[in-house]
Formats: structure tokens, sequence, C-alpha cells
């Protein structure tokens, strides 16, 4: 069964998780991602990617929890699972920007994968949560690490332990996600969103996804620092050069990624 499908939009690779009925992250379908990702990471023709759910009910409502078992004693003797985070540290290291695409339940490693895009677009039915601490666990696909980086440590506090949920609007006020739409116009939506990034210049993209990542605990004076130094990259390459050419001379860019 394959669990992973791709749908190309122009320079938008739509790609939607289907694991009936709440596309659950299995082992199987992480590994698919992966590679997909692999491949269109490297496909000049994709300058964005929309990751997204199949069905009504969920975006990703977690981690296959029918696979814990064998994970707990692969833990024990220090092979623990880490399928989540070595997907999020593929996506940091992508020169393709994401964005996700959410409705339904987000939850666990649901919410995890949609923090590892650049942007989440969620629909006004979504309920978003970390829940693992119910099963008396925590979230190990970087609900520690990368939810207070965007709602800050008192409410990821809250979330990680207490386990409670988060509507859509809750989520938007917190900075969870960056857009609430209707549901019928979500996919719509974060596909324009998608294409808007894929107009810019694939060279800009990559170095601003690089800034994001490297300088985030950085103190300002050496993210300032590599911020300008990547400025100069982008003044210096191909694409700034058509750029500022395109500008002045009042006509659309072509952009190349060089």
């Amino acid at each position: 069964m394959t669990f992973v499908s791709t749908e190309r939009r122009e320079a938008v690779a739509l790609v939607t998780l289907d694991n009936p009925p709440m596309n659950a992250l299995s082992s199987t379908l992480l590994d698919e991602l992966e590679a997909e990702i692999d491949s269109l990471d490297t496909d000049d023709a994709v300058r964005a990617i929309v990751l997204t759910g199949a069905g009504e009910r969920a975006f990703v409502a977690g981690a296959d929890i029918k696979e814990f078992p064998g994970r707990r004693e692969a833990a024990e003797e220090g092979g623990s699972a880490r399928g989540i985070q070595r997907l999020g540290h593929r996506m940091d290291a992508a020169a393709t920007p994401f964005v996700a695409a959410i409705r339904g339940y987000c939850l666990g490693g649901g919410l995890e994968l949609a923090m590892c895009c650049d942007v989440r677009i969620c629909a006004d039915d979504a309920t978003l949560g970390q829940p693992e601490i119910k099963l008396g666990l925590i979230p190990g696909g970087g609900g520690t690490q990368r939810l207070p980086r965007l709602v800050g440590q008192g409410r990821a506090m809250f979330l990680n332990l207490t386990g409670d949920f988060v509507d859509a609007e809750t989520a938007y006020a917190w900075g969870l996600v960056e857009r609430v739409v209707p549901v019928d116009d979500l996919l719509e939506f974060a596909i324009a969103v998608a294409g808007q990034m894929a107009s810019q210049s694939p060279h800009a993209v990559a170095v601003l996804r690089e800034l994001a990542r490297t300088t985030r605990d950085l103190p300002l004076e050496e993210g300032l620092r590599r911020e300008a130094d990547g400025f100069v990259r982008c003044l210096r390459s191909e694409d700034g050069a058509e750029g500022v050419a395109a500008f002045i001379e009042k006509r659309a860019p072509r952009f190349t990624g060089r």
C-alpha cells in the first residue's frame, strides 16, 4: 500500500498523506514521505511543497500507536525510532519551502510534522494538541523543542503537561498557525500561498530557510552578521542580478535558482 501521493500544480507539489482513518504516522509512511521529499527537493521544477492529509477527519492524528510496543523493545536496546525527528531534519535542510494545510485533528506527531513546515494554514474545523502525556509519554518528534519556539515556553508547557487541545482560532492567536480559513477554501489557499513562494528566487528562498534554521539560537550580533553575509550572497547571485534588473526595467523577473 502507498501512503503518500503527489500532485503537481505548476511549480507547487501537493503531497497527501493517506493512512485511513486518521492518517497515523506509521514508520512506513514516514519512510515514504522522506523519500518523496528527497525526490521533490532535488527537482528543479518544484519550488514549494504543500503537505496535507487525506479525508475530512484529520491532517494527521498522531503516530501509529500500534507500533509502540515494538519501539519499547528497541528503546531498551538504545535504538529508539526517531522517524519524525529525522524527517524534520531533512525538511530543515531542504532548499524547498513547506506549507502545511491542516484540517480536522492535528495531534501529537501530526502537530510535530506541521511544525517542521515553514508556514501552517489551518482550516476553521482544526483541533491541535500534544496528547502524549495522557499515555504516560512525552512528545518525541520535536514537541518539546519546536513548540516553545513557536508559542513560548508557558503555552508549550500547558499543551504538553495537560494534553489539552486548542481550536484553530486559539492556535492562530498563539502563533502556532499563520492563517485560519474556511475548510472548503483550505487547499486552494495553501496552494496559493505556496505558489507565491514558488514565484520567488529559489536561491533567496534557500538562503532565508538556511538563516531561519541556523541563527534562531544565536546571539543577535552573530545572527545579524550571518544575515548580512546571506544578503551579499543573494546580491551576487544570478537571481539577485535578475531581480534588480527586472525591477528597473518594470518587468516580471525570470528566476532560475542560480
